[in-house]
C-alpha cells in the first residue's frame, strides 16, 4: 500500500477508536501501537511501522498527542542509535526480538563505544572480544555510558583481530547487560549527578547470535551508529526550546535588559533560527535514506549554540543565574535542559561539545567528508592495532 498523510492519519484514528488509553494500561497501549505500525512509520510492516516516507511520523504524532508515552528521554540511545543500527544490520530474528520491546520501553540500552584511551579516536579502542567456539569473551572498560544504571542491553564495540589495523579489526554486539562480569559504576559530573558511568567487562560470554553485522565489519556497523547519534543530538526537534525558554525570561524580566545583551540576544535568535530551518532539511533528507555527514554539522551546531545561550541566560539572570538548585549526588535518569535552573543547564551544557562526538572531530568529518577538503595525515592507517603505540 502507498502511503500518503491522509492514509496515516486514517490509520491513527481508526486505531484510536479501537484503543482506548484512558482503558488500557500503558504498556498494552504502546505493545498494540507498535503491533499496527504506528511506532516509527518509516520501518518494515511487522517491525512496528508501515513502511511509509519517513516524514508521515509527524502525521501520528499529532494524533497520538496526549497519549501515554515510551518515555523518550530514558529510552533516547534505544530510540536514537540502537533501534537504526539493528534494523541495518540484524537479522530478522534481532529485529522481532529487541525492537518492539526497546521501543514500548521495556527494555532500555546504553551505548558501550568509547574508552579511557579511546575517546576521539574510537577505533584505536581495546577491549577484546575472544571468540570460544559459538561464544565470545569479552574483556575491557567502556566510559561515558548514558545511562548504564537503568540499561538491560548495550550497543558494543570490541577488538575481535589485533593483528589487522585498527579500523578492520573491530566487530560489534549487542551486550547483555545482566550478563556476568558486568559491572557498573558511576561517574559523578560537574553538575553533580552521575548520568553517566564507566563499565568494565571482565570475562563477559556472549553468544555469537548477539553479533550485528559481519566479524571484523564492526566499524561500518558504528559509523549507521554515530550518524544517527549526531541527527538524534542535533537534528530532534523538541516543542520548547532553550532560544524559546530564554526569550521568555527576557519578556518576563524588563528590568534585566541591556543594549548588549539585546544584541547578542538578536544574534543567537537568528543562529537558532538557522539551525531549525537546518534541521528541517536534513529530516527532509532523511526521508530519501540513511544519515548521512550532514548530521554532523548539526550536532556542531547545537552544542556551540546551546552552550552561548545558557552563558547568556546565566548573565542574564546575574546573581540569580548563579544558584544552582540541588548538588545533591544522585543516579540521573537523563538531561533535564529546560526543567532544571539556569546554573544546572549552563555546567551542562559544557559536555555538548563532547558527547556524540567532539567538536573537533566533528569538524575534521565536515572538512573532508561535505567539503572535500583534504584528509589529515594518518601515519597509523596501515599499521596493525598491537603495533600501535599505547
Amino acid at each position: 500500500m502507498a502511503w500518503d498523510e491522509a492514509a496515516v492519519d486514517e490509520r491513527a484514528q481508526a486505531f484510536l477508536a479501537e484503543h482506548d488509553p484512558e482503558e488500557m494500561g500503558r504498556l498494552d497501549f504502546l505493545r498494540a501501537r507498535f503491533d499496527a505500525g504506528l511506532a516509527w512509520v518509516h520501518f518494515p510492516e511487522g517491525l512496528g511501522g508501515l513502511g511509509a516516507a519517513r516524514g508521515l511520523q509527524a502525521v501520528v504524532e499529532r494524533r497520538f498527542r496526549g497519549t501515554p508515552d515510551n518515555n523518550p528521554g530514558l529510552i533516547a540511545i534505544g530510540l536514537g542509535m540502537a533501534a537504526p543500527t539493528i534494523l541495518a544490520f540484524g537479522t530478522d530474528e534481532q529485529r522481532r526480538r529487541f525492537l518492539r520491546p526497546l521501543w514500548t520501553g521495556e527494555e532500555v540500552w546504553c551505548q558501550l563505544f568509547s574508552e579511557p584511551g579511546a575517546g576521539s579516536d574510537l577505533a584505536t579502542l581495546a577491549t577484546r572480544a575472544v571468540g570460544e567456539g559459538d561464544e565470545w569473551v569479552v574483556d575491557g572498560q567502556k566510559v561515558w555510558t548514558s545511562g548504564a544504571h537503568h540499561a538491560r542491553w548495550a550497543i558494543l564495540v570490541a577488538r575481535t583481530d589485533p593483528d589487522v589495523p585498527k579500523h578492520r579489526g573491530l566487530s560489534y554486539f549487542v551486550c547483555d547487560m545482566e550478563a556476568p562480569g558486568v559491572e557498573v559504576r558511576p561517574l559523578r559530573q560537574i553538575t553533580g549527578e552521575a548520568e553517566f558511568n564507566e563499565v568494565f567487562l571482565t570475562g563477559v560470554r556472549l553468544p555469537d547470535s548477539l553479533r550485528l553485522g559481519e566479524v571484523g565489519d564492526g566499524w561500518r556497523v558504528a559509523q549507521t551508529t554515530l550518524m544517527n547519534e549526531r541527527v538524534a543530538i542535533g537534528g530532534t526537534p523538541t516543542r520548547r526550546t532553550m532560544i524559546g525558554l530564554l526569550g521568555e525570561t527576557w519578556r518576563e524580566r524588563p528590568e534585566l535588559r541591556t543594549h548588549a545583551l539585546h544584541q547578542r540576544l538578536l544574534s543567537l535568535w537568528v543562529d537558532a533560527e538557522v539551525m531549525r530551518l537546518t534541521a528541517t532539511r536534513l529530516r527532509e533528507q532523511l526521508a530519501a535514506g540513511h544519515p548521512g555527514p550532514e548530521g554532523s554539522g548539526m550536532k556542531l551546531a547545537f552544542a556551540r549554540l546551546n552552550q552561548e545561550l545558557t552563558g547568556l541566560e546565566v548573565e542574564l539572570l546575574r546573581e540569580d543565574g548563579l544558584a544552582y538548585d540541588d548538588w545533591t549526588f544522585r543516579r540521573s535518569d537523563g538531561v533535564d535542559f529546560l526543567g532544571r535552573g539556569s546554573g544546572y543547564r549552563y555546567l551542562r551544557a559544557k559536555g555538548n561539545s563532547i558527547e556524540g562526538g567532539t567538536s573537533e572531530i566533528l569538524r575534521n568529518i565536515i572538512a573532508e567528508r561535505v567539503l572535500g577538503l583534504p584528509s589529515e595525515p594518518r601515519v597509523d592507517k596501515d599499521v596493525a592495532w598491537k603495533d600501535l603505540p599505547r
